[in-house]
């Protein structure tokens, strides 16, 4: 039985919320497993600590909280420094290297990539960096199924914006496409 940890972390506005709710129902409602999601955030709604957690499993989810994510991503320094000791040996870590410098714990799987900067390039704006970090996770993770994700992104992002989000998410997806992780990440 499959029960994956996933925490998604970095700064109010960045959209972390949205991509952790998109990712859960992909799995549940898109791949038929069970999830949860949870989120949390500072008095800042915009520009505070941010994070929003997901547990997929196969089985029951007997805990909706995570403590030590098999999969962290980062979007902040603050998120990186504060949260890559929580992750577990052997873990995933992807970082968004436009916005941290990554150092990993040793036996970490790292995918780093200029997710924001990418972004901008493919779709003129920084507030797709949620979906492009998604689908670099998905793709680094396999945790739900590319159709489930697609279905899932175009269902809940805002009316009119499915094609650019869809692009962004692609973008993501090929950006770690092939990669088993990332050499020259700084241990501590």
């Amino acid at each position: 039985m499959r029960h994956v940890e996933v925490r998604l972390a970095g700064e109010g506005g960045q959209g972390l919320i949205l991509a952790g709710i998109i990712l859960a129902e992909a799995a549940a409602v898109h791949d038929g497993k069970n999830a949860v999601q949870t989120q949390s955030y500072g008095p800042e709604s915009r520009g505070g600590a941010s994070k929003a957690e997901v547990i997929i499993s196969d089985g029951a989810i007997d805990y909706p909280k995570v403590n030590n994510p098999d999969v962290l991503l980062v979007m902040s320094q603050v998120a990186h420094d504060k949260y890559v000791p929580d992750l577990k040996r052997g873990g995933t870590l992807i970082v968004d290297t436009s916005n941290v410098i990554p150092s990993a714990p040793d036996g970490a799987r790292v995918f780093a990539a200029p997710i924001t900067e990418i972004a901008v390039k493919v779709t003129g704006r920084e507030i797709a960096a949620n979906i492009v970090a998604l689908g670099a996770l998905v793709r680094a993770t396999g945790l739900v199924t590319d159709e489930g994700i697609r279905r899932a992104v175009a269902d809940r992002v805002p009316r009119g914006t499915a094609d650019v989000n869809l692009k962004a998410l692609t973008a993501g997806m090929e950006v770690v496409a092939g990669q088993e992780s990332v050499s020259g990440v700084s241990h501590p």
